[in-house]
């Protein structure tokens, strides 16, 4: 798993330039970490009332916020300012190009936080900020791995070293299918609890097939047969077919693995010489998608199963 540190530096070097930002003052304090995905405009808090005023969040300044400042007095502007310029604030944002207050410049410049001014409007800003902060926070990680996108179903398919991952997907990708990422995927999990991958900007498009070398799928099959990113719903774990080994025929019993927290559906693939993975691959995600639908066929036939052995039971007894 990443863990990052992310700074108000890294704010304006990566988002600078589409959110409109200009650095005014407190140049000294761009190391100040932002240790929560969120920005507000203190309203309330600038009235005086600081009750529930986070100090973790990014501070944003609108035409509001300005003009209720010009109409105080120089005394208490200072007052209500210091009151939301806590220990903790990463940094504060002016919109719409106002020129902040000279008391702001100043106690920023002392307390060594950031200020910046932004040409975007006041919601265009907070909307593109809460976006991008959000975006940097998310739970993110990198997987071994070959992630395509098989009847719709986004499918990681995992295992040890020349087990024949991109083989697998090169073949799906002949018949029609996507490729997302090839040998590293990146994951990340979205707010609402499920798993997005793509590839590195680098090897985007690009598969090592043993024999071959760096292929561009894009280019040998065409635009049609990628995609940047995909949700990811079921990996399957491909392994060579060991002989002393039980694998299941019947799959009543559902397997998961665990990526960030999220439980993912998984299947054992055993991999040997005359099976034909692609067509296993394929059967594997039209199968997720009926039990997505509420059609579980082991079960049912588990179901018909016990019923015709019951049938059976009552009429010997009989």
């Amino acid at each position: 798993m990443i863990f990052f540190m992310y700074l108000v530096e890294d704010l304006y070097t990566q988002q600078g330039q589409p959110l409109g930002l200009e650095l005014i003052a407190g140049k000294i304090g761009v190391k100040r970490k932002i240790l929560v995905p969120e920005a507000h405009r203190p309203g309330l808090g600038l009235s005086g009332y600081l009750k529930g005023h986070s100090s973790k969040r990014l501070l944003v300044l609108g035409k509001v916020e300005i003009e209720y400042l010009r109409h105080l007095k120089s005394e208490e502007r200072i007052e209500r300012l210091k009151g939301i310029l806590l220990k903790q604030t990463p940094a504060i944002i002016v919109a719409r190009r106002y020129r902040p207050p000279k008391e702001l410049v100043t106690l920023c410049e002392a307390n060594e936080i950031p200020l910046f001014r932004s040409s975007l409007s006041t919601m265009n800003l907070l909307n593109k900020l809460t976006l991008r902060l959000n975006e940097q926070f998310t739970l993110t990680m990198s997987c071994h791995g070959t992630l395509v996108e098989v009847f719709g179903v986004g499918v990681m398919i995992q295992g040890d070293s020349a087990v024949g991952k991109s083989e697998a997907a090169l073949g799906l990708i002949e018949r029609g299918h996507r490729l997302i990422s090839d040998d590293i995927v990146k994951v990340k999990k979205r707010e609402n609890g499920y798993l997005e991958g793509s590839g590195a900007e680098l090897t985007r498009h690009h598969m090592e097939i043993r024999g071959i070398g760096i292929i561009n799928v894009a280019n040998l099959y065409g635009a049609v047969c990628v995609r940047d990113t995909k949700s990811i719903d079921l990996a399957v774990q491909l392994e060579f077919w060991d002989e002393q080994k039980f694998y299941d025929r019947v799959g009543l019993d559902d397997k998961f693995c665990d990526i960030l927290g999220v439980k993912l559906p998984l299947h054992l693939l055993p991999v040997k010489p005359g099976r034909d993975v692609v067509l296993l691959l394929e059967t594997i995600a039209l199968n997720h998608r009926l039990k997505h639908m509420g059609y579980h066929s082991a079960k049912e036939f588990n179901s018909k199963l016990i019923g015709m052995i019951a049938v059976k039971s009552n009429h010997s007894e009989s």
